[in-house]
């Protein structure tokens, strides 16, 4: 009769606290619903106004600050969105889980959904917040916007924008064409101004420039754009006879430059036209010392930034909305890229393999796939693989084409055989036999660059920190 009782009050027990988590639920659901409607209808204002003042030239310092303000809002709006979404399917999960299976949760489950709870509570209330301000702020800045003269569209703009902003760096893009455009010569000086563009590789700089070299107001503005080695700088002096009228010169170095070599380059560059530019292109801080005008730094996209591109650029014209799951496969690919300081290539080069599948199962094969790679070669080298390409080293991409192969520091000849990175990680059999040229990416908008490397299956002639020996160097150097 005890042990009857004993039942019956657990089972009422059960139930009763089953109702109240699903009276929980419902009402936490419902808020969150109305915090989605809200974060929905700010995220359509900001990202209009953003995309708008993206396609006109702005020149005052003030809205070029308050332009970085509203895409980071907006970024960090919609990345709380997503969370938000999957958080009320996840809810609707467990509630009928929780119908089903009517056991009490333990002590340490509910304080953990409440702590969960309680932080993504702060989360939205913060983005609702950002973008609130945002809005409430930018009622001037779209009667300025009013004013600003608009941009014409080229053809590859489009793929910039079909995707909402997948370019980001508005404010950078600002600041440059601001450069280009403006008269800003020193009163009686005629030595063209100088903005070093700095950043990390990987970052855009070159795609940056390229973007902006493009507008219509430049091109028209300067004779003409010249693209320079900063390596070779004073050999450029006994051939750049024709180097008259107004110019714009873009010098790329990858090393530093002695003082009085760079004198002996910018006073030649004196005869140009009045009015010429010149754009320095390095990741080296230092060289930021030649700039006439306050440098442009360009760093690796934020945390929110990066998840919105490369989301962007995983689900294609697929709708995340209707694939929970893989959002959040996406949000841990974020989190690995972002935790290295991961590059565009890379983005684009992971982005590129899962936008052909669009199945959890895939998803997770690559992501396992990569974290393994890193796990090897962090064991092997005890450097993380991109610091083993910016030093010029193997890496040892076994974990990537389930085969023993290692990726080397320069490229083969053009008639080598070849295979995208891409195509790889997505089917490993596609893998050419003996050496092979692995195309890590092109870029689809200029300056169109491909990233390749040299794939050897002969593992045992790299040693660990080594290189090949030099019968085997049969490569060109990138």
């Amino acid at each position: 009769m005890e042990a009857s009782i004993s039942a019956v009050t657990g089972e009422l027990v059960s139930r009763f606290i089953s109702f109240l988590m699903n009276k929980y639920h419902s009402l936490s659901h419902a808020q969150s619903e109305k915090v989605v409607d809200r974060l929905q209808h700010l995220l359509m204002r900001v990202s209009i106004v953003v995309e708008e003042a993206d396609g006109r030239y702005i020149t005052n310092s003030g809205m070029i600050l308050q332009l970085k303000m509203l895409s980071d809002a907006m970024y960090r709006g919609h990345r709380t969105l997503d969370t938000l979404r999957y958080q009320t399917l996840q809810d609707s999960a467990d509630s009928s889980s929780s119908s089903l299976h009517l056991s009490i949760p333990s002590k340490r489950s509910r304080t953990k959904t409440e702590n969960d709870d309680k932080a993504m509570r702060l989360e939205s209330e913060g983005a609702l917040e950002s973008l609130e301000i945002a809005v409430a702020n930018m009622v001037e800045f779209v009667v300025l916007l009013g004013g600003c003269e608009r941009m014409s569209r080229r053809p590859y703009d489009i793929y910039l924008y079909t995707n909402n902003f997948i370019f980001s760096r508005h404010a950078e893009k600002q600041k440059l064409l601001r450069f280009l455009l403006e008269h800003n010569d020193s009163p009686g000086d005629h030595a063209p101004a100088v903005l070093p563009i700095i950043g990390g590789g990987g970052v855009g700089k070159k795609t940056l420039v390229a973007h902006v070299c493009g507008d219509e107001q430049v091109r028209s503005r300067f004779s003409s754009i010249l693209h320079l080695n900063g390596d070779n700088l004073l050999p450029i002096l006994d051939h750049g006879r024709t180097m008259f009228g107004m110019m714009l010169v873009v010098i790329e170095f990858a090393s530093d430059v002695v003082d009085d070599d760079w004198e002996k380059f910018h006073s030649f560059l004196i005869r140009m036209s009045r009015g010429s530019k010149i754009i320095i292109i390095s990741k080296l801080k230092r060289l930021a010392r030649f700039g006439s005008v306050q440098p442009i730094f360009l760093s690796v996209l934020s945390y929110d930034e990066l998840r919105y591109l490369f989301k962007t650029l995983a689900f294609g014209s697929v709708d995340p909305a209707e694939h929970p799951q893989l959002v959040q496969i996406a949000d841990e690919f974020t989190r690995e890229l972002h935790s290295v300081r991961g590059s565009l290539v890379e983005i684009n080069v992971f982005a590129d393999a899962l936008r052909r599948n669009h199945h959890a199962q895939f998803w997770r094969c690559i992501l396992d796939k990569g974290m393994k790679m890193v796990k090897r070669n962090l064991s092997s080298y005890g450097l993380h693989p991109n610091k083993l390409i910016e030093q010029g080293r193997p890496v040892d991409i076994t974990d990537l084409a389930l085969h023993p192969l290692s990726l080397l520091p320069y490229t083969l000849k053009e008639d080598s055989p070849s295979v995208t990175l891409g195509d790889l990680l997505a089917d490993p059999s596609v893998r050419p036999e003996g050496d092979f040229t692995l195309i890590a990416w092109k870029s689809r908008i200029p300056p169109h660059r491909s990233y390749l490397h040299c794939v050897t299956s002969r593992a045992q002639d790299v040693h660990e920190g080594g290189a090949l020996p030099a019968r085997k160097r049969r490569g060109l150097p990138i």
